[in-house]
């Protein structure tokens, strides 16, 4: 079977861009070649900066014949809709079609239709055009011929009246060829914009600039890599990561790894070089976030640090180059070395204006005062700086300085639920946001603090201050690390409720997948740090709106699937009023460690037929005594399930008071026995009201007592 080759090759691509594309082209016109009628054995996409490449194996050479019967008129129909038939079905005379006959319809005309197959190679010219125009790039420019202004005219074709391609960059030739694996292959010439498909592409710009003939994959990745492309993306990143691993190695030095940044370098280059560089050992004194991000960010290199110092780095980064250079890379060396200083030397001058005084402390006095801030410390400085400036936090919700304000009231009260210090608490919130005026955050949003942590330090903060600035954006996922300690955690609460309760106020709420304040994360993390470190938390008085709490609800949820519990066990525990998270995790923990066991399958058995039974009967309008009269109680049955109630609810009731689930669970179990028993000798529905009115009260007494454990009727099985 034949197989097909694909290149797409254009200008340099956005590293962002390219694994998705790559994608989206396999799954267009895998989707194509399917829908046309044509199967395949298997398909893999391909990229670099300059080219998305597509390897379909064993491809059906031709779509299968289809045969249709179309269904026409009565054949007592007028004309028009007999003529309408004939011209649908492509028949030139009634006599082509049949009649057939329904025992209800009567007589009506039946036409069989032949659509031949179709030849691959006509279906793939057929799709490829309108798959490539309608490429979902984020973003797209228009090129070649049809781009250019009306009028004008470039080798005899003019621009006007022609649909100008849209591609993320220049799109400058495409290969397609098709054929069988030992025989030849065939070029299938499609059109686009003015480039024809063909059988010839280009290798690496500078070292292999010439045309290369390609015929299918195997001949196409070789002939690539002869001149210095290598094709596979995986291949490449893994030849940097070993590559910058070994060069570091043999320096005494320890790579440190970057996974986003090993990503993106990967589709910068098409033929890797991996070379050390260096800078003056001064810049070492700024903070190792910023030396990394300085280098990443602006050089797209990677640092090192010494071997076995996992806190230190040094004064050398690993660059990636597209070009084998005949000097060894000296001169690749020398010109990065030089931004790579040029940029550190900007952030060592970020990092000394952060610890030095604002110029304009005079304008500050009263936002310190609004917040007991210390006019002589730098990071004070900033928060009072923030607050005077009425830096919006939202339009809505106001600025960043009455946030803090918001935040600090609602620190107050979470302090003793947490069991943190009230006055470390309040002193890392009024400096929790500080860091947004420094130079470095400004610099590099994402060391927000981070950066607040060690200016904390630096003059002289306590260690769980300092601690807390940095967590109080913890954590930002499943998998993130909770704050430190109590008072991070404080600070990281309030500030995750004001966020959420303040959204819910202007009704900004999530909605489907769109989430931009990312509210779902905050929520999760309240819960993360509730049920991870054991806070009991009243939600609903935080919340104050039944929606929130819904809301929690459904992170909760999430949170403990994860965690492998089954849903129908945490819809029993979770009852729309419960604002003690905490709480409902430890039933969840405690039903299903004992559901499975015998006298869990005893609980269910004993609880659910009566429940049930009373549920049916309430629906139907029975009615259901307030409580149960021992006068009314007849017979054995009854009074001995009675007397099991009362005991075992005074059990269970005792064991939730002290948080002993499973303890409730085994009292309840006792049911069992003299619920069935009840069953078997007592007819509820006696034709005396009252006593019915009274056994069913009984059975509602058992779903009562059950009730301060779990709704077991939403247990399965």
């Amino acid at each position: 079977m034949p197989d097909l080759l694909l290149e797409l090759r254009s200008e340099e691509i956005p590293a962002r861009m390219q694994r998705k594309a790559a994608g989206d082209l396999k799954k267009m016109v895998t989707d194509a070649l399917v829908d046309a009628g044509l199967t395949y054995e298997g398909a893999r996409e391909y990229w670099t900066p300059r080219r998305l490449t597509l390897d379909i194996r064993g491809l059906t050479a031709r779509s299968a014949d289809i045969k249709e019967e179309k269904k026409g008129p009565s054949v007592s129909a007028p004309q028009g809709a007999i003529d309408g038939f004939l011209r649908g079905a492509g028949l030139t005379s009634i006599d082509q079609a049949i009649i057939k006959t329904d025992p209800k319809k009567g007589d009506f005309y039946v036409a069989y239709m032949e659509k031949p197959g179709r030849a691959a190679e006509e279906i793939i010219a057929d799709v490829m055009p309108g798959i490539i125009r309608a490429f979902p790039w984020p973003k797209s420019m228009r090129s070649g011929f049809a781009s250019m202004p009306k009028g004008s005219s470039f080798g005899g074709i003019e621009g006007k009246g022609m649909e100008s391609l849209r591609w993320v960059r220049p799109l400058q030739s495409i290969v397609c060829t098709f054929g069988p694996e030992h025989d030849e292959v065939q070029v299938i010439p499609f059109e686009i914009d003015g480039i024809v498909a063909g059988n010839v592409t280009y290798g690496h710009r500078f070292h292999a600039p010439d045309a290369i003939t390609v015929k299918r994959f195997d001949d196409y990745v070789s002939s690539l890599e002869r001149a210095k492309v290598i094709l596979d993306a995986e291949r490449r990143k893994d030849m940097i990561l070993h590559d910058a691993r070994d060069i570091a190695f043999a320096n005494g030095l320890e790579l440190v790894e970057d996974e986003g940044l090993l990503e993106e370098v990967s589709g910068l280059v098409e033929w890797p070089q991996v070379l050390l560089g260096t800078f003056e050992e001064d810049y070492l004194s700024i903070p190792a976030e910023i030396i990394r991000l300085t280098i990443k960010t602006n050089q797209k290199c990677f640092v090192v640090r010494p071997q076995g110092q996992p806190d230190k780095l040094s004064n050398h980064f690993i660059l990636i180059s597209n070009i084998q250079a005949t000097d060894g890379g000296r001169e690749i060396m020398h010109g990065n070395g030089k931004v790579v200083r040029a940029r550190l030397s900007d952030a060592l001058h970020f990092w000394k204006r952060d610890q030095g005084d604002l110029p304009d402390l005079d304008t500050l006095k009263a936002s310190a005062a609004k917040f007991d801030l210390d006019l002589r410390k730098p990071l004070d400085q900033r928060m009072a700086k923030l607050d005077a400036l009425n830096v919006t936090f939202h339009a809505k919700l106001g600025t960043q300085g009455e946030r803090v304000a918001r935040i600090r009231a609602l620190a107050k009260v979470l302090a003793p639920i947490v069991g943190a210090d009230a006055a470390l608490v309040d002193r890392a919130v009024v400096l929790a946001k500080a860091d947004l005026r420094t130079e470095a955050v400004g610099e590099f949003p994402e060391l927000q603090g981070a950066m607040g942590r060690k200016y904390a330090l630096l003059q002289g903060e306590n260690a769980s201050i300092a601690a807390a600035i940095e967590d109080h954006w913890k954590p930002n996922g499943p998998s993130d690390r909770l704050p430190e300690d109590k008072v991070g955690l404080t600070v990281a609460l309030a500030d995750k409720l004001d966020t959420l309760v303040g959204f819910w106020a202007i009704n900004e709420k999530p909605t489907g997948s769109k989430d931009p304040y990312a509210l779902r994360r905050a929520a999760l993390g309240v819960v993360r740090m509730i049920l991870e470190k054991g806070i009991r938390l009243p939600i609903a008085s935080v919340a104050k709106d039944a929606d929130l709490l819904s809301f929690f609800h459904d992170r909760l949820k999430v949170y403990l699937r994860d965690q492998g519990a089954r849903h129908d066990i945490i819809d029993a525990v979770l009852t729309p009023e419960a604002d003690d998270l905490l709480m409902v995790a430890r039933k969840a923990e405690a039903l299903t460690a004992f559901i499975t066991s015998e006298d869990g399958l005893n609980l269910l058995s004993g609880t659910k037929r009566a429940t049930q039974l009373l549920a049916a009967e309430e629906k139907k309008g029975t009615v259901v005594a307030d409580g149960v009269s021992e006068a009314l109680l007849k017979l054995d049955a009854e009074k001995s399930l009675f007397a099991a109630i009362q005991s075992a609810s005074k059990s269970a009731a005792e064991a939730v008071a002290s948080e002993d689930f499973r303890s409730a669970m085994q009292a309840l179990s006792t049911l069992r026995g003299p619920v069935d028993k009840f069953f078997e000798d007592v007819l509820v529905n006696d034709e005396d009201a009252a006593i019915r009115a009274n056994r069913l009260a009984l059975l509602k007494a058992i779903r009562e007592a059950t009730a301060t454990v779990a709704d077991f009727s939403k247990i399965t099985g």
